[in-house]
């Protein structure tokens, strides 16, 4: 879009409001101008004119107007004056920004009315059509803005017309103005445009506003600074050169001129948007634009391009318009953030090669021939995705989404290869045989695609893909390797996934909305094949409800063995949680019945479990809570193990007289009459049996000092013995010593003294052991509860200690006889608790150096039950007889560190002793013997201060310990960087200064405290600190030294001071006369060359320190130089060639050269003596010039060159003169005229013509060039004649002819023209036959038979390219039969079809070689296909899953025509794999009822055809049924209640024939709770109520239904007792019988609440 510029103003103009905008969207389409009349005479108004019309209109009205073609392409007609109809293109944007809005007329209306009421029209429609226009997304460079004129009356009259100012200009030079001259042409066509009509205005449209529609030209963004905007539009630019373009560009507009290449658009780096419309580019090269990265949007429209191929990607382009071009397809790279894309009115006829584009949300292709494909707008929605959100202008049609949604997944990558476009229907095969013929060729032999598909992918959900081959012959065993790849949201970037490598994938959550790829390679005999591949839609995202794929038990079925369930789940998008498990035990007769506690992944199997089954059931649980369904699986029966024993033992203390046991594990089935048997050890080690059948036995004297064993044989129920297992005790011992009457004897307080008094038997007093211990209470129950107060000892006597202050003092006696043998313990407590002592201290002392800095540490000894908080303090003495001052910061403690203030005197320790009771003992006092010593005097911390830098003053400080310091030595010390060391002399205070001589070093300070007293203490040292660097670099003085004439060299000489001197720079600059400076070099001299002649030299020395530092740079100016005297430094001949010109090679030293003095000598012979009067004498002048060219006379002589240099102001220097190394060379050798000649079909023969002195041997050599260009040399072909070989065939032959001189010279070989291209014979086909089973679902293989001889064998095996086959199928079976082709089989392989039947096939072949030539035509034609074996697909059960809908089995039946299938309905419950059939439930559709509750219905389908084969039989099943939303919530309610009647019929007669009728029914009342149930018949005015049925759920009990009656029910309590009811609606029926199943849910193996999904 042309936004139009503001108009000037003139000074007088008042300021007038603007009138607002119309909206614009971010690529706007056109504007419209608006023509607004105030009420008052003198207002101002405005006229908003497109820049488009003003280029259209003429600048004044004598100036004759230039046809020039528009932005649409079209030229503006003109008036007969010269000026430009303004009144058919008073707005041409309009139409492009609204399509079906009008054109505006300017203002020519004379009278105030007409004009208001035309101008209220126009802006009413032109809102009314901008409205429905749906805008593009807003951009900041998209501005509009108003163009303001000043409104002129004429005449004061009302009718005055409105005009725009003669000074209305754009920014650009060549905008014209609008005159008044137009406005007079305007107003003289008033009345006529008053009188036209609608139809006639819609006429009035030219080609360029309909043009404009497609075009989406750019608006010119005038907000945009002149250094960032480049409006040339119009200009007729030819070349960008033409233009200043720079760097900083951003917004360019370049439309309407004569552009034809894009040669210097490199620099705009920083370009946004480029407007190239309309201009003359054909096939530009569009590489140049590789380096507009930030590129936004890009306007090509209106030109003659053919091809984007070369269109570089653009990371940031949102706009591509490319309209009104000759584009053939769209092909171009990839554009990551393509939003608009405009290709109208182009010659697109075909998608193949359509770009990717994942942003694009905008496509207008409309006038294409492409724009005549059906379904076109999904093909585009297919090759773009999701994000396409406009098609041709207009949102997306909701049926065209639809029709997208039935093409295959891999659709997009066939278009994108070539694949012609087709009907949903027909896509799937059709696609699938384009896929085919691409991988034909490259399947291992006799092998062809069967299918290739993957299934519809959901997160975490195992995905599985599909391949299968048909074998036509060949051996070995065919190997498939699977690689997945996962894509964007349409099939493309598609990424390998490494692990993913086996049939199944399981998409991540992260996968959902990407399409999924996989390709399978096929392997035959170890040879890998290119793969084929098939594509997924996008991963839909998972239910959230878990399901388990597949179940298995691992483990072996023995009892004793750790079984495990292993669950593979699909969790669906849920969060993994932890399942429910349960293992379920099943007898061969009866139910399975829960094991309690089995509800963990593995169990270990028991006796309880042989002879049974387990069942392992699996609910798969989320960690959001959602359960999916339960599923099981039944093992084999459990097998008992073989009966062993195990952890054989002997119970019981192996001493005389005790009784001991014996025990053992039994394991194996269940025990029965086992063996045990009880042996004694003999002296030889033999054991003797002493007792049978009995696992108790006493022993004996004779037991006594021998070992028993213990054996046990285990034999199970059936009398299966297996293996023995024993156990052998230790030596039995005779009975142990024993104790009586223990008495503890003495005073039970602390520290007294206590002994234990006993009388042993069967040991002896002495020997025995003593332990005592601590109780709480008088009354002993076991040795754990008590405290040890002792270890066990001989002595029987004990200090009673502090611990057992308020205890009883109990002691043990443990009887030890005199072989060391002890026998039972005996325990004796005291009669009281043990008593305290008062507080008091045994001892008080302080240990530790009395000296200042050292630590004292207090010890004591306390006494008299358990100490309290005793009293601390320490103090200070000045004589050891005061009471001293107490030491504040150490009271309390029992350690005291010396301090300077205790110095010179005694230090004291005072402690009270205080029990935990509060009771406080007699205090004592410790006191040193001598008084506090000071410490060594000593530095705490000696620190170095101060930057080590020449002329720093360095500070050493220092803190002082042990008394008061007297006169500190200090010792500065500087060490090398070897480590020597050395004491600067005099330096003996805290501080000192760095000097110069101490740069390098490293300083350090040596410190020696000293005591007031004259004690010193230890040396001290700190850190050297370094190196001491100088300081700052500096230039005191610069001068320059050389002669200043060109030639010279220019020194100079610097003083430095500052430390070592480094890499000083010093740069030499060139002062130019008008103040331009050159750099000329950084070393330490400058030779003057010519270019300093006329200048002078500076130069800028900046001084460095050795270490890098840099000084403030110093600069010296020389006088200006001189040139030097004119001098000739050189002069060479080169070598010289007849007729090759001679360039002198020489060197002139001067100032500027002059025109010098030039003379050529020739000689025979070459002169010793080269003066100049011997040479020219001796000599011929041949030329006076600086160049010259030998000639034939020269070849074989010497040349002479005398030449006088001169200087540019005439000033001659001494001539030089130089004389050629070789005589003059002939000519070098050449041919022409190189040319081939065919001799025959076979032999070809080269000829050219010789050029350069006498030939020699010639070189020959024969190429080969392929149709590329690529030429090659054919190794062997050296003589002028060729013979044709099989490498020649699709090339041509070249001649080469290399010249050779008579002297061995080579001279350069010539190529002669092509040849034409060689081929061999065309591939000949002898028959074509069918491989496979002419029945249908069969697929036939189209087999060709090539002739036998070698010459037809080569060819085949080496220039075959592409069969093409294409089948045709007969209208009927006779003989005359006539055969239409089928469109889409186009592969050597077909699948017969059900149409197919009866009808023949026939197969047309032919070949292409790799030279694109074709062989003959050969067909085939089979035999009329019979039909093929039954069998239904697709089976599917149709109803929406709850028990009151009808469901109805349909599927795909082939295999002939269908006759009477039979079908069979069942149920299944959840998890099991058993069946119910439903009797008489047979047909297709199925009503389901309340038995159906929680079971699957399983159809079981099997095709029979019409002539009554039948094939295998297929089963369906759906989701489990629920009950119906309504009668759900009713009943539970009712469950809730436990409580419920209802109202009932019986019928009184129960003849089943009869009919039922009101009057023979009656009234009863239905009475269920949880325990029971009951029929009431109600009482009457004569009768009392009567219960006719009573009894509870448990079984039989049960509630039957009537199929052909759902008003009846059954209610069965026992096979007495049974009420057949009936109820007005099947609705009351079902919530009856769900209250009544629901209330006797206990008795049933499944829970109704299960069924129900209700919580109970």
């Amino acid at each position: 879009m042309e936004t139009p510029s503001e108009a000037s103003k003139p000074a007088d103009a008042e300021p007038v409001k603007p009138r607002p905008a119309a909206p614009t969207g971010r690529f706007a389409l056109g504007t419209a101008s608006s023509i607004k009349k105030r009420a008052d005479a003198g207002a101002s108004a405005e006229l908003g004119v497109s820049r488009s019309s003003l280029m259209k209109s003429t600048s004044s009205v004598n100036a004759s107007s230039v046809q020039r073609r528009s932005s649409t392409g079209s030229v503006g007609r003109q008036q007969e004056n010269g000026g430009s109809v303004v009144a058919k293109k008073a707005s041409p944007t309009l139409s492009g920004g609204v399509k079906k809005s009008k054109p505006v007329s300017a203002p020519t209306v004379s009278s105030k009315p007409s004009v208001e009421k035309k101008t209220s029209l126009t802006s009413e429609r032109i809102k009314a059509d901008l409205m429905k226009k749906p805008a593009i997304k807003a951009s900041p460079t998209s501005t509009l803005k108003k163009v303001q004129s000043k409104t002129e009356s004429s005449n004061g009259s009302s009718g005055s017309t409105r005009r725009v100012a003669s000074n209305t200009s754009l920014h650009s030079p060549r905008s014209p103005s609008i005159s008044s001259g137009v406005t007079k042409k305007l107003r003289s066509q008033a009345s006529s445009a008053d009188k036209c009509s609608v139809s006639s205005r819609r006429k009035s449209s030219t080609a360029d506003s309909r043009d404009s529609r497609f075009m989406m030209l750019p608006q010119v963004d005038l907000k945009a600074s002149g250094e960032v905007r480049l409006d040339s539009r119009g200009h007729r630019v030819r070349s960008l050169k033409q233009l200043r373009l720079s760097p900083a560009l951003e917004f360019i507009y370049l439309r309407d001129n004569l552009l034809s290449g894009l040669e210097g658009i490199e620099i705009l780096k920083g370009v946004k948007v480029l407007d190239l419309s309309f201009n003359d580019f054909k096939h530009p090269g569009f590489e140049p634009l590789g380096n507009c990265k930030v590129l936004q949007q890009l306007y090509l429209a209106g030109n003659q391009i053919t091809s984007l191929a070369s269109l570089p990607e653009f990371p940031n382009l949102e706009f591509l318009s490319v309209a009104q071009n000759r584009l053939k397809s769209l092909c171009m790279a990839r554009q990551p953030r393509l939003q608009v894309l405009a290709a109208s009115r182009n010659k697109i006829s075909t998608l193949k090669g359509f770009p990717h584009l994942p942003s694009l949300e905008h496509l207008r292709v409309e006038e294409n021939p492409l724009f005549d494909m059906p379904h076109l707008e999904a093909a585009s929605i297919l090759l773009i995705g999701p994000t396409l959100k406009k098609f041709n202008d207009r949102n997306l049609n909701p049926n065209e989404a639809e029709v997208a949604k039935h093409y295959p997944a891999h659709t997009a990558i066939c278009i994108r290869d070539g694949w012609e476009f087709c009907s949903p229907e027909l896509a799937a095969d059709s696609t699938f045989s384009f896929l085919l013929e691409q991988w034909k060729n490259n399947l291992p032999h006799d092998y062809i695609v069967k299918k290739a598909f993957v299934d519809h992918p959901f997160e975490e959900d195992p995905c599985h893909c599909h391949f299968s081959f048909t074998n036509l012959g060949s051996e070995g065993e065919l190997v498939l390797k699977y690689q997945w790849f996962l894509g964007g949201k349409t099939p493309t970037d598609f990424v390998h996934i490494p692990e993913a490598l086996s049939e199944v994938y399981w998409p991540k959550r992260e996968d959902v909305g990407r399409c999924l790829k996989v390709e399978c390679t096929p392997i035959l005999n170890d040879a890998e094949f290119p793969p084929v591949f098939a594509v997924s839609l996008p991963v839909s995202p998972g239910t959230g409800c878990p399901k388990v794929i597949n179940l298995t038990v691992n483990g072996e079925l023995v009892e004793g063995n750790i079984v495990s369930g292993v669950p593979e789940i699909a969790w669906c998008g849920g969060t993994p949680g932890k399942g429910v498990a349960s293992w379920l035990r099943q007898r061969w007769n009866g139910n399975a019945v829960v094991i309690d506690g089995a509800d963990g992944m593995e169990y270990q199997l028991t006796v309880d479990d042989i002879n049974s089954s387990l069942v392992f059931m699996y609910t798969p649980v989320t960690d959001e809570g959602v359960k999916g369904e339960p599923l099981c699986t039944m093992t084999d029966f459990v097998k008992a193990a073989t009966p062993s024993v195990s952890n054989v033992h002997v119970l019981g203390e192996l001493v005389e007289d005790n009784i001991i046991n014996g025990k053992g594990k039994y394991f194996g089935g269940k025990e029965g009459l086992s063996k045990f048997r009880w042996f004694r050890e003999k002296e030889n080690g033999e054991f003797l049996l002493v007792l049978s059948n009995s696992t108790e036995y006493t022993l004996t004297k004779e037991d006594v000092g021998r070992r028993l064993k213990f054996v046990y044989t285990p034999i199970n129920l059936e009398g299966q013995e297996g293996e023995s297992a024993c156990a052998i005790t230790d030596v039995v011992k005779k009975a142990p010593p024993k104790v009586f009457n223990l008495k503890i004897f003495g005073e039970a307080r602390e520290g007294s003294k206590v002994s234990a008094s006993a009388t042993v038997t069967g040991g002896t007093e002495g020997s025995s052991r003593v332990q005592w211990y601590k109780a709480s209470s008088s009354e002993f129950k076991k040795e754990h509860v008590l405290e040890a107060l002792s270890t066990s000892k001989v002595s029987k006597m004990f200090r009673i200690p502090l611990g057992a202050v308020g205890y009883y003092i109990v002691a043990k006696f443990t009887p030890v006889a005199p072989d060391g043998e002890t026998g039972e313990p005996a325990y004796a407590i005291s009669d009281d608790v043990v008593e305290t002592l008062p507080p008091s201290l045994n001892f008080l002392t302080v240990t530790g150096e009395f000296s200042e800095g050292q630590i004292l540490t207090a010890s004591y000894g306390y006494i008299g039950g358990h100490e309290g908080n005793s009293l601390y303090s320490w103090h200070l003495h000045e004589a050891e007889d005061d009471e001293g001052s107490p030491v504040l910061e150490a009271s309390c403690l029992l350690q005291y560190c010396v301090t300077k203030e205790a110095v010179g005197k005694f230090v004291s320790f005072k402690c009270t002793p205080i029990r935990d009771d509060g009771i406080a003992g007699e205090p004592r006092v410790f006191i040193g013997k001598d008084r506090v010593t000071p410490g060594m005097p000593t530095l705490l911390s000696l620190e170095l201060t101060g930057e080590a830098i020449e002329g720093t003053t360095m500070v050493a400080s220092r803190r002082y310990w042990g008394g008061e310091e007297g006169d500190t030595v200090f010792r500065w010390i500087l060490v090398s960087s070897d480590g020597t060391q050395k004491e600067i002399e005099g330096a003996t205070s805290s501080s000192y200064t760095l000097k110069c001589d101490d740069i390098g070093f490293y300083i350090s300070v040596l410190c020696e405290p000293v005591r007031n007293d004259g004690a010193h203490g230890s040396l001290v040292s700190t850190e050297v600190i370094g190196p001491i660097i100088p300081g700052p670099p500096t230039c005191q003085s610069l001068e320059l030294a050389g002669s200043m004439v060109e030639g010279g060299r220019l020194t100079f000489h610097a003083e430095y001071t500052g430390g070592v001197r480094g890499s000083c720079i010093h740069e030499w600059f060139r002062l130019h006369g008008d103040g331009r400076k050159d750099k000329l070099t950084v070393d330490e001299c400058l030779d003057l060359k010519l270019a300093d002649v006329g200048c002078r030299i500076e130069l800028v020395y900046t001084p460095a320190r050795e270490d890098g530092l840099q000084g403030s740079p110093r600069s010296v100016m020389s006088d200006t130089i001189l040139p030097g005297e004119p001098k000739g430094v050189n002069l060479i001949l080169p070598e010289c060639f007849e007729d090759n010109e001679i360039s002198p090679i020489k060197t002139y030293f001067g100032g500027k050269e002059g025109t010098g003095t030039y003379t050529w000598f020739r000689n025979k012979e070459k002169p010793d003596n080269m003066e100049f009067d011997l040479v020219a004498a001796s000599s011929e002048v041949v030329g006076e010039t600086l160049k010259y060219k030998p000639s034939l006379d020269d070849v074989g002589s010497h040349l002479v060159l005398y030449w006088v240099p001169t200087r540019c102001d005439g000033k001659t220097g001494d001539p030089l003169m130089t004389i050629t190394d070789d005589p003059v060379m002939a000519a070098f050798p050449s041919v022409s005229d190189v040319h081939l000649e065919q001799k025959s079909s076979e032999v070809y023969h080269g000829l050219g013509i010789y050029y350069g002195g006498y030939e020699g041997s010639s070189l020959y050599r024969w190429y080969r060039e392929s149709s590329d260009g690529t030429r090659l040399h054919i190794d062997g072909a050296d003589s002028v004649t060729y013979e044709v070989t099989d490498a020649d065939y699709s090339c041509r032959l070249l001649f080469g002819y290399t010249p050779v001189r008579s002297d061995g010279i080579i001279g350069e070989e010539k190529l002669s023209e092509p040849s034409d291209v060689i081929f061999p014979e065309l591939l000949r086909i002898e028959t074509l036959v069918f491989k496979g089973n002419q029945v249908e679902r069969e697929t036939l293989i189209a087999v060709e038979q090539i002739p036998s001889n070698e010459i037809q064998q080569h060819i085949w095996n080496n220039y075959k390219k592409e069969m093409k086959y294409q089948w045709f199928i007969s209208d009927g079976s006779g003989v005359d039969q006539s055969f239409e082709p089928l469109a889409t089989q186009c592969s050597r392989s077909y699948k017969v079809r059900f149409e197919d039947i009866g009808r023949c096939l026939k197969c047309e072949y032919f070949v292409t070689d790799l030279f694109g030539r074709s062989s003959e035509l050969v067909s085939a034609v089979t035999a009329p296909i019979a039909p093929g074996i039954p069998k239904i697909e697709k089976l599917e059960i149709e109803g929406r899953g709850f028990h009151t809908n009808l469901y109805a089995v349909g599927g795909t039946y082939s295999g002939g025509k269908e006759g009477k299938s039979k079908i069979q309905w069942l149920r299944s419950l959840v998890g099991s794999p058993d069946l119910i059939s439903i009797p008489g439930e047979i047909e297709r559709l199925y009503e389901a009822n309340v038995d159906d509750v929680g079971y699957r219905l399983v159809a079981i389908y099997t095709p029979v055809r019409e002539d009554g084969v039948e094939g295998r039989p297929v089963s369906v099943s759906t989701e489990p049924i629920a009950v119906e939303p309504e009668i759900y919530r009713e009943v539970k309610q009712k469950l809730d209640d436990g409580s419920v009647k209802f109202e009932v019929l019986c019928d009184k007669d129960r003849t089943p024939k009869k009919a039922q009728v009101m009057g023979h029914l009656e009234r009863r009342i239905l009475e269920v709770n949880r325990k029971r149930i009951k029929v009431v018949k109600p009482g009457s005015k004569t009768s009392f109520p009567t219960i006719e049925v009573r009894g509870t759920y448990a079984p039989p009990f049960h509630v039957e239904l009537y199929r052909n009656d759902q008003h009846r029910f059954k209610i069965v309590v026992d096979g007495e007792n049974e009420a057949d009811l009936m109820v007005q609606t099947r609705h009351m029926r079902d919530v009856i019988t769900l209250v009544i199943r629901g209330l006797a849910q206990k008795f049933n193996s499944i829970s109704l609440n299960t069924l129900l999904k209700i919580e109970a």
